[in-house]
C-alpha cells in the first residue's frame, strides 16, 4: 500500500535551516521514497513501510543530531501527484 505524507520539521535552535536542509538532504538517500518540498513542508511517497521506517529512523537521528525539534506530519493513504498545482 502506497503512503503519502507532509513533513514540517521546526527546530527549536536560531539556526533553523541547517537542520531542515540536512533532514531534506537525509530523506533524499531513500531512492524508494519521492520527496517534494516547498516553502511550508516537505512531501513525501513511496510505501507505506518504507515511508514510516525512513520517518522513524531519521526524525530520531535529526533528534540525536540537533536536540529539539518538533515535527509535524499529515498522512492519507494513496500515491499523491506530488508535482499537482492549481
Amino acid at each position: 500500500m502506497k503512503l503519502t505524507a507532509e513533513i514540517s520539521m521546526y527546530p527549536l535552535k536560531d539556526n533553523y535551516l541547517d537542520p531542515i536542509k540536512w533532514f531534506i538532504g537525509r530523506v533524499d538517500s531513500y531512492a524508494n521514497i519521492e520527496r517534494k518540498t516547498n516553502a511550508m513542508a516537505t512531501q513525501v511517497c513511496g510505501e507505506y513501510a518504507d515511508v514510516m521506517a525512513m520517518l522513524a529512523t531519521e526524525m530520531e537521528a535529526a533528534h540525536e543530531q540537533w536536540g529539539k525539534a518538533v515535527f509535524v506530519v499529515k498522512f492519507i493513504s494513496g500515491e499523491l501527484n506530488l508535482s499537482h498545482s492549481e
